[in-house]
């Protein structure tokens, strides 16, 4: 409660702050000319648009807990209400006619000014909600599973291996027929403070599914998680939400819905029945045309602002060592269609027939070859890549059609051959400079986990998801994280 009063109060602050500034603005560079200022545009205009503003935000829900802080659908509601404060005052504005065209220019500038005030400033909670969680000092929702042995500990693993989500299981209730508090007698009712060493994922076991709503108000969860079993039927978990009604607390229904983004998913009532839709993924289309469009503007402007930067480090290369200033890599692309790939070089000469010889010091996961002590690698290559200075030319094959600004890593022809049906779906869409891999580990994740985040990537990407990963980006380049 306590972090939603924060999100709030700063959202007031940087809306009637954008406000005030567009009026200011407005006042200062036009006053004296046609049509300025209107009679809505006035002292108090900057707290009318500001109240408007945050109805609109409290109306799209972004306040929401379950929603704030753990995926991109809290930008996108925050997008959403901005764009319906414009077009709720313009209208008004409109029907009303009591605005001139220099009001609404002031409008145009306070707007998408508090955009991006409210979209960094959420982000800048984000950072400290991570780092709290990082500390174990708080921000978690703590729930307790109910569900089947097996089921939930699944659950219970999945929440508490990956705290960064913001969940930490405390308890957990299975079905009567497997608890020891089934064994009591007829009649008797067993104690709800844990059964003496019944514990199922490492968390304790706090009675049947009949106490539900008893164990989470005993250990203050917030939610509860109901995993999919053949017992939990529609009935139970009808129950289980009478109970919890009566004690405040969320019911949640788990699936095992692998790696599946909350926007391909909806739920559609028919007949009675709750249908869960997942759409399928896309490959073509507009979503793909405006990534191309978004890919050839930021890299255009990316290399026209780097170009000191790849002068410097073109000449560095040039004079610290012998042999060609760019290294040529015959990667794969979208389709499996074979591209030649820039990057500064980095090794010495003749550096890919040594690869052989130094096989057994492989540091790499699955068929990648990596080493964090390459000998190959010459004293300015070794700076290059740890900042991934060296992979900076790409930006041509992004110009060129070749390459994303994120997507999946580049694979060689021989990795690729390698491949199994579940990897192969990586090349649906093209390779990019970065990626989920890149921000979430690059060298150092399993190489399950690589695969797992790009065909994650590769089937439920957004435009919105690109521009966070670019900012990620930033963040592990400097920190230097897995890169060798």
């Amino acid at each position: 409660m306590r972090y939603r009063a924060r999100l709030r109060f700063t959202d007031t602050a940087v809306v009637i702050a954008s406000a005030v500034l567009a009026y200011v603005l407005d006042a200062t560079l036009l006053a004296g000319t046609p049509g300025h200022p209107g009679p809505l545009w006035s002292a108090v205009a900057p707290a009318l648009v500001a109240v408007v503003w945050i109805a609109a935000l409290t109306a799209r829900s972004s306040y929401d807990l379950r929603v704030v802080g753990r995926d991109h659908t809290e930008y996108r509601r925050i997008v959403g209400a901005t764009w319906t404060s414009m077009s709720l005052l313009v209208v008004v504005a409109w029907l009303t006619a009591s605005v001139g065209p220099r009001d609404v220019l002031a409008l145009a500038v306070a707007l998408p000014l508090g955009l991006v005030g409210l979209i960094g400033s959420r982000y800048a909670w984000r950072q400290w909600v991570a780092r709290t969680r990082r500390r174990g000092t708080g921000c978690m929702t703590p729930v307790l599973v109910a569900g089947h042995r097996e089921h939930a500990e699944r659950v219970i693993r999945r929440l508490n291996d990956a705290p960064y989500r913001g969940f930490v299981v405390v308890g957990a209730c299975l079905p009567s027929d497997e608890t020891p508090a089934g064994e009591t007698a007829p009649g008797e009712t067993p104690p709800l403070d844990g059964l003496p060493g019944d514990e199922v994922g490492g968390v304790p076991v706090l009675g049947d599914l009949s106490r539900v709503g008893e164990a989470a108000a005993l250990v203050r969860a917030s939610a509860v998680a109901v995993s999919a079993s053949g017992s939990i039927t529609t009935e139970v978990v009808r129950q289980l939400g009478w109970q919890l009604e009566r004690v405040g607390v969320d019911l949640m229904l788990t699936t095992e819905l692998a790696d599946v983004a909350p926007a391909r998913v909806s739920v559609a009532p028919a007949a009675g029945l709750s249908l869960l839709h997942v759409a399928a993924p896309r490959f073509r289309g507009s979503k793909f045309r405006v990534k191309q469009a978004m890919d050839w503007v930021l890299a255009a402007v990316l290399t026209l602002l780097a170009s000191p930067v790849l002068l410097g480090v073109g000449l560095a290369v040039a004079l610290t060592s012998q042999g060609p200033l760019f290294y040529l890599s015959e990667r794969v692309g979208r389709d499996g269609k074979i591209f030649r790939m820039f990057k500064f070089r980095t090794m010495r000469v003749g550096a890919d027939r040594e690869v052989k010889a130094l096989t057994e010091d492989n540091d790499g996961a699955g068929p990648l070859f990596k080493m964090r002590t390459d000998p190959r690698i010459t004293r300015v290559g070794r700076v290059l890549r740890r900042y991934s200075l060296d992979e900076l030319p790409q930006l041509l094959n992004v110009l060129g059609g070749h390459m994303s600004l994120v997507g999946p890593r580049p694979a060689l022809p021989h990795e690729v051959a390698a491949y199994e049906e579940r990897m192969r779906r990586r090349l649906l869409v093209k390779p990019g400079m970065t990626g989920m891999w890149q921000v979430s580990g690059r060298s150092d994740l399993p190489w399950e986990e690589a695969v797992r985040l790009d065909v994650y990537y590769a089937e439920n990407w957004t435009p919105l998801q690109d521009l966070a990963i670019l900012g990620q980006t930033a963040r592990a380049v400097v920190s230097g994280r897995g890169a060798y």
